[in-house]
């Protein structure tokens, strides 16, 4: 839990003790009720012995001598002050509790750890006398990331919430990908982790702990877990959700200084103007992919040495990026390709590339009152995908297993889903 609070930052209200005598480490969440730990996980109840304590939970932005400046995820800066008699320890993404955790030296804090610090406040509230600290490097969150984004893309699936069955325990998901689809059961669990998108945020990080009853048909979702051996059923470990709007039209304007554009939306016959910001994904499909996209919707199959396809016999390392398996579980043997690993290799655009009467396909977030929509994904050069589907509500479903990709910081993803 400890460990979750300094990964995940804002998800959690984070009230974090570590008492020196004893190396008690007390978690209170918001969603979970307060735990106690000692390094050998026994719960207890201990209050603290030292009056007047903060703790504060965020990055490390500087390191100068003895002072680390920090960036609290409350949005405030400190400094806090490391002292010798400063217990600092590493423990590692993942854990529970201090079992295993080992003694970290000032020398080895870099830049971008996460830091819980237990110390005393000065007068003004600018800075903290550590007591002792927590540290988690952030190299290890990069690499437990890094395992979690290459296990959505092994056991992960994506696509659109059709039924939700409490009584049953599961969800059905209509999985879509180049105009195929099928249904999937996901079975969840009292232990399966389920998570919510925030309504005005792309980020997969902004994710906040959520319920089954928020889950709506119609809603986007990507779980990750064990698939039973016809594919037909899964039973998740994790569920992230979230009510996201599927978009096919054409450009009427766009506003670069203010970062909005405005599109004539296929589905409802009305504008539609979106937010874009430094998360949201803008690409060009290469003709040749938007081609074999259209062919897929008609509900054929290109052939070889068709569309641009690799000639008969041609050896993988001669087929087009786009149409081979990606290196490290890019692809899928005897399936569709992974369209995030795609995504990330088309050429990327900007608000001023893009023309008045372009077609485009969005994904973006389902906004607020006080807000507007944020494109996820934006793409470009699909008018034979638009041209191929009657229905451009089906059109722009294929991007939407690929916002939720991934986990941890990907925006899909982040990654984190």
């Amino acid at each position: 839990m400890v460990v979750s609070c300094l990964e995940r930052g804002s998800d959690f209200a984070r009230q974090v003790r570590l008492r020196c005598a004893g190396l008690r480490v007390v978690v209170a969440l918001t969603t979970v009720g307060l735990a106690v730990f000692t390094l050998t996980g026994r719960a207890q109840d201990a209050p603290s012995s030292v009056p007047n304590v903060v703790r504060p939970v965020g990055t490390v932005k500087a390191i100068t001598n003895n002072a680390v400046t920090l960036a609290t995820d409350a949005g405030a800066t400190l400094n806090v002050l490391i002292q010798d008699s400063t217990r600092m320890v590493r423990t590692a993404p993942g854990q529970k509790d201090l079992q295993g955790a080992t003694p970290l030296g000032l020398a080895e804090l870099q830049v971008g750890d996460r830091m819980l610090v237990r110390g005393k406040p000065s007068d003004d509230g600018k800075s903290v006398l550590a007591l002792s600290v927590i540290v988690i490097k952030r190299t290890d969150i990069a690499a437990k990331q890094e395992r979690e984004r290459e296990d959505w893309q092994k056991r992960g699936i994506g696509g659109l919430v059709k039924v939700v069955d409490p009584g049953n325990g599961s969800v059905t998901v209509t999985v879509s990908a180049f105009g195929a689809s099928k249904t999937v059961d996901v079975h969840y669990s009292k232990d399966t982790m389920i998570r919510r998108y925030a309504p005005d945020s792309v980020r997969f990080d902004d994710a906040k702990a959520g319920t089954v009853d928020q889950i709506k048909p119609g809603d986007q979702l990507r779980a990750r877990g064990n698939r039973s051996a016809d594919g037909a059923e899964l039973s998740a470990e994790e569920i992230v959700s979230g009510a996201f709007r599927n978009i096919a039209g054409t450009v009427i304007s766009t506003d670069p200084t203010n970062h909005l554009i405005t599109v004539n939306d296929l589905a409802t016959k009305k504008p539609a103007t979106l937010k874009v910001n430094d998360d949201s994904q803008l690409r060009s499909l290469p003709p040749m992919v938007a081609r074999r996209i259209a062919l897929r919707l008609r509900g054929g199959t290109p052939q070889p040495g068709e569309n641009g396809s690799a000639h008969p016999g041609a050896p993988a390392a001669e087929q087009p990026a786009e149409t081979r398996p990606a290196g490290g579980g890019g692809g899928r043997q005897g399936g569709a390709p992974d369209f995030q690993q795609m995504l990330g290799r088309m050429p990327a655009v900007t608000l001023g590339d893009l023309q008045k009467g372009s077609a485009v396909m969005i994904v973006a977030t389902e906004g607020t009152a006080a807000s507007p929509s944020t494109a996820i994904t934006l793409l470009t050069g699909v008018e034979p995908v638009l041209t191929a589907s009657p229905d451009s509500g089906q059109a722009a479903m294929l991007l939407s297993p690929w916002n939720l990709s991934g986990a941890g910081g990907e925006a899909a993803l982040g990654t984190n889903p």
